[in-house]
């Protein structure tokens, strides 16, 4: 059995009245999602009706979540995680008629342009949404002033130089990916793609985080000893939220017409 008490938190009444079978069994990264989808979500102002999308939902746990919660339909998107699998669990929690599950890539998805009120994403946008040009492709999704919203693992100030000595250990080449709210904002701001409302931290959220993997991966030692030694010195939880801006979006290249003309190949 799970340890309830670790993972009801007063901070998170919402996500504390789920099972904490339920959340281990359907977790998908190294982060509670329903924590961090509560802790988003009171940045915006999502109501029932609106449609969003889940980009990067893993097991679509933050995706019911949203549902039952919230009353939005929402389309769960992941790459690495099955959508037959997704629509079951979605199924047994009883919200199939409000959320559907998608399997695309977030560079590629397969939606109408201003499709969507609002895009949220839990704790998955690093590993796509660094790329300079994937905010444009992405918020062509939303409506005019729709809602972008991310909470994820980050950093609590950019590392320049040598890797902090208590995270050495953790810290590989994919762990760059991590960045801190203050460059989140101006790697959408400077875009003027988006109006930037919330850029902040989650208070002690680098004891969310143990709480978290020292419940769902208690040998993963590594982790958990790089996390305890910083102390929210270095890492954190990161919320970033904005809305599409009047910037006009131009319509993504998909093909260019055949334009061969033949010409000597050698000088004369």
């Amino acid at each position: 059995m799970v340890k309830s008490d670790v993972l009801q938190n007063g901070s998170f009444p919402r996500a504390s009245r789920y099972s904490p079978e339920w959340l281990t069994t359907h977790v998908s990264g190294g982060a509670h999602a329903l924590w961090l989808t509560e802790w988003l979500v009171s940045a915006m102002d999502l109501r029932p009706g609106m449609r969003v999308l889940d980009l990067g939902c893993g097991r679509a746990a933050s995706s019911i979540f949203l549902r039952r919660e919230y009353g939005v339909e929402v389309w769960a998107a992941d790459l690495w995680f099955s959508a037959s699998e997704n629509a079951r669990r979605i199924e047994d929690a009883g919200v199939a008629d409000g959320v559907f599950p998608v399997h695309a890539e977030a560079h590629a998805l397969p939606f109408a342009a201003g499709f969507f009120d609002a895009v949220v994403s839990i704790d998955s946008f690093m590993y796509f949404g660094t790329d300079d040009l994937f905010l444009g492709k992405l918020a062509r999704f939303l409506k005019p002033a729709g809602a972008l919203g991310i909470a994820l693992s980050g950093l609590t100030r950019e590392i320049e130089g040598e890797v902090p000595e208590a995270l050495r250990e953790l810290w590989t080449h994919e762990m760059w990916c991590l960045h801190s709210a203050p460059w989140w904002r101006r790697h959408w701001e400077r875009t003027g793609i988006v109006d930037v409302s919330v850029a902040d931290m989650m208070p002690d959220g680098w004891e969310r985080w143990l709480d978290w993997q020292r419940t769902i991966a208690p040998d993963n030692v590594v982790e958990i000893r790089g996390v305890e030694a910083d102390r929210g010195a270095s890492l954190g939880y990161v919320r970033v939220v904005g809305r599409r801006s009047g910037l006009t979006l131009d319509a993504p290249i998909t093909s260019l017409p055949e334009s061969y003309t033949r010409v000597p190949l050698l000088r004369d």
